[in-house]
């Protein structure tokens, strides 16, 4: 199987992003976004993916973390897009990832339409220096500019937590989910053909 890399920098007022995605990696990441759970979760991605990624981005976090979440899922879902290029893909995953008391879930579909289903509830409003509100901002933007359709939540069974749960557990299933999804998904099909009835995505 060929390396499908793929090379991207972005550059605004706001942030300024450099990154270097191979969806057929060994879980290798150098990362630095500036907020430290978010270097967290995509380090998370990239191992449990089997991807390598290179990503760097200077943000107006004297503003707040929006602009470098949102700006970062748009870099990661650009990148899974140019690297996939012609490739002959599986197009679906799914997966169900526990942690602890929380049980993160997605599934997928890369299809060239767009489209977020996001079903997870926070308790606090930051996990570290990352606003909750984000995570959805993020997967938003990343889908999007995947050309993925996106279904990803987060559940929590715990009876002491009433139903809570913890929002670094709940919000890093999510991540590991996305993640496992996207390599079935990324997976090259063995016939080489691309799997659709019309004959394109």
């Amino acid at each position: 199987m060929q390396n499908r890399k793929f090379n991207i920098t972005r550059e605004t007022r706001e942030t300024k992003i450099t990154a270097a995605l191979n969806l057929d990696g060994a879980g290798l990441y150098e990362i630095s976004t500036g907020i430290g759970f978010l270097d967290h979760m995509l380090s998370s991605f990239t191992v449990h993916g089997n991807f390598n990624l290179t990503l760097e981005c200077k943000g107006d976090l004297e503003v707040d973390g929006h602009h470098t979440a949102e700006d970062i899922g748009i870099v990661l879902g650009s990148a899974v897009r140019g690297a996939l290029a012609e490739s002959k893909i599986i197009r679906f995953g799914s997966a169900r990832i526990p942690m602890d008391e929380s049980l993160g879930w997605c599934d997928l579909d890369i299809c060239g339409r767009p489209y977020l289903v996001f079903a997870a509830e926070f308790a606090g409003e930051k996990v570290g220096e990352l606003d909750t509100a984000l995570v959805r901002e993020f997967m938003k933007s990343f889908a999007f500019n995947a050309g993925i359709t996106l279904h990803i939540g987060a559940d929590c069974a715990c009876n002491v937590c009433e139903g809570v749960g913890n929002d670094h557990h709940k919000i890093e299933a999510m991540f590991k989910s996305l993640a496992y999804a996207l390599k079935q998904a990324v997976a090259e099909n063995p016939d080489g053909k691309i799997i659709s009835a019309k004959g394109c995505l």
